[in-house]
């Protein structure tokens, strides 16, 4: 088997598939997340199971691509302006999780036994978090442009940024490199990713939009485009000495202003799927089992400080700077994990002769530790704060004035409808309805959906409708409708399904008008009328009875009277 796999790269492709889709299905049946189907697959197929992977390389080259692909797409949805008001969040965050992590860590780790420099090396393992698991399972859950998500991402870009110098530090030490070579390194890399920041700036202002406009009168050529813009930034900022994510980040934001955006990232979205399969499978081929020995304890130990120390760090920083417990919650789970690169770091320390295999193993086995439990913790985020809602006060300041959830002044006033998502169909409802001269309150938790919908003159708050306490501050009183225009998952109505969150939200309050609920499936109409929805909208059952009703009321009736040779020529022309 290992011969023929040698011998025949397709046949070693064909057999990872067939793995991934046999475990993938497993997973499914047992109602597991996706990626921890994947990491199993990984696992399996490396070197300490079935040691499938005999083309490291080749397939570490599909992984950077599925990585770039999928920066590329979070890129593609960031707003600039957005950005530049979480900057400060972002950076207090990211530096403030890997000081205090790494602190923190260095103490356990001379605590359980392990020398200075070994201490060291662990530490600093620690603070990495794995930005793409998170920005995978936050694109899962649709939750990347929310206000916790963004934040997320740019601490995570923080972080990267650390890592990168990390590498930097290390590599200098390990050659030799003198202080003041390695602080013209560490310089290089600054300037070099200011120039491209202001490449990307002249992209979007001078070439994105025309650009793509010729491009997309060929749908594949526009996709062939963007899949070799994103390759293309990754390739540069990896050779400038950034990371890959960052580059991919960058291509995906200089296209996010461009009117294709949406239709690129659809496209886009199965190929990412399809090939970060392979960067779980490369990481998988990492994870050298047999290094693990005797660090069982140890292992536990520091899962556990990564697993509810990091998210509580976070959660604090963000508490001192004024935003909302459930904001801290959501995002602090995001840093629940260690990332790919941490098992990199001890490897370099190990091939420097500054640590042993001992070490590497004890972070090996707390990366698959922390990145198999912060999956379910990320996936089911919103059901654990329900949990620990009530312990988390101290984490909020009063008023949390870093947000803009809490109601402003139109949410003193009486609405005649609340709706619930400012996606296309919560703008075309609320549009609607305004033209009626209805009074209407739209809400997202994506913050750019909302400031621009107030720029044309709506009225729109941020926030988070599965929060309970944030849909009973709503101005619920008076109002005739609550519409609940959020997108429902492919897969069917199940017990985390958001819209029955909503409904029980809304219920809750003492709400007496009637509930709207937005659905694909003409199946999960019953359920959802079962749990309290008044009216199940089908955005395209019902526009195809609307468009059936023009179509009718436009016939023209059939005449059987004789036509003469002119009106048949008049007819003609």
């Amino acid at each position: 088997m290992t011969e023929l796999l040698s011998q025949s790269l397709f046949f070693e492709i064909a057999a990872l598939l067939v793995l991934a889709a046999v475990v993938g299905f497993i997973g499914h049946l047992l109602r597991q997340p996706l990626i921890v189907s994947f990491i199993a697959v990984g696992i399996i197929a490396g070197p300490s199971a079935l040691n499938l992977t005999q083309s490291s390389e080749k397939i570490a080259v599909l992984s950077e691509l599925g990585i770039a692909v999928l920066l590329f797409l979070v890129g593609l949805k960031l707003d600039v302006k957005l950005i530049k008001s979480l900057g400060a969040v972002a950076l207090s965050t990211g530096l403030g999780q890997v000081a205090f992590t790494a602190a923190i860590g260095f103490l356990l780790c001379l605590g359980l036994g392990y020398d200075l420099i070994a201490s060291l090396y662990i530490a600093v393992a620690l603070t990495f978090s794995s930005t793409i698991i998170i920005v995978k399972l936050l694109s899962d859950k649709h939750e990347v442009d929310s206000l916790h998500g963004q934040i997320a991402l740019g601490f995570l870009i923080v972080q990267d940024i650390v890592v990168v110098l990390a590498m930097i530090a290390l590599s200098a030490i390990g050659l030799g490199t003198q202080s003041d070579a390695l602080w013209r390194d560490v310089g290089g890399v600054f300037i070099a990713g200011g120039v491209m920041l202001i490449a990307v700036m002249l992209f979007i202002r001078f070439v994105a939009t025309p650009l793509t406009e010729t491009l997309a009168r060929r749908p594949e050529l526009l996709l062939l485009f963007a899949v070799a813009q994103a390759a293309a930034f990754a390739a540069l900022s990896e050779y400038l000495g950034f990371g890959k994510e960052l580059g991919g980040l960058l291509a995906g934001i200089s296209l996010a202003s461009t009117p294709y955006r949406e239709a690129v990232a659809a496209r886009l979205a199965p190929l990412r799927d399809f090939l970060l399969l392979f960067f779980f499978i490369a990481l998988g081929s990492k994870l050298q089992l047999d290094h693990i020995g005797a660090a069982t304890i140890s292992a536990i130990v520091l899962s556990l400080f990564v697993l509810i120390g990091n998210p509580l760090i976070v959660m604090a920083i963000m508490g001192v700077m004024g935003y909302r417990k459930r904001t801290g919650f959501l995002a602090g789970l995001t840093v629940a994990q260690i990332s790919e690169f941490s098992l990199i770091f001890m490897a370099m320390g190990v091939t420097l002769g500054h640590v042993d295999s001992e070490a590497l193993g004890l972070v090996t086995l707390v990366g698959l530790i922390t990145i198999a439990v912060s999956t379910y913790m990320i996936t089911y985020s919103h059901e654990l704060y329900r949990v620990f809602e009530p312990f988390l006060s101290s984490f909020e300041r009063a008023g949390a004035p870093s947000e803009t959830a809490q109601p402003d002044a139109h949410g003193q006033k009486r609405y005649d409808a609340l709706i619930f998502g400012l996606g296309r169909y919560g703008e075309a409802i609320a549009s609607r309805l305004e033209k009626g001269r209805q009074r209407v309150l739209c809400v997202d938790f994506n913050p750019s959906a909302v400031k621009a919908w107030q720029s044309h003159g709506g009225h729109a708050i941020y926030g988070d409708v599965t929060d309970p306490e944030f849909v009973d501050a709503l101005p619920l009183s008076g109002a005739d409708w609550v519409i609940s225009a959020i997108a429902d998952q492919d897969s069917g109505v199940t017990h985390d399904d958001v819209r029955l969150t909503v409904i029980a939200a809304v219920r809750q309050t003492g709400f007496k008008g009637r509930i709207a609920i937005r659905s694909r499936r003409p199946a999960d109409r019953d359920i959802l009328v079962a749990h309290g929805a008044d009216i199940v909208l089908e955005p395209f059952q019902d526009a195809a009875d609307r468009a059936v009703e023009l179509l009718q009321s436009h016939v023209r009736p059939l005449r059987f009277e004789p036509v003469d040779t002119d009106q048949q020529k008049e007819l003609r022309e």
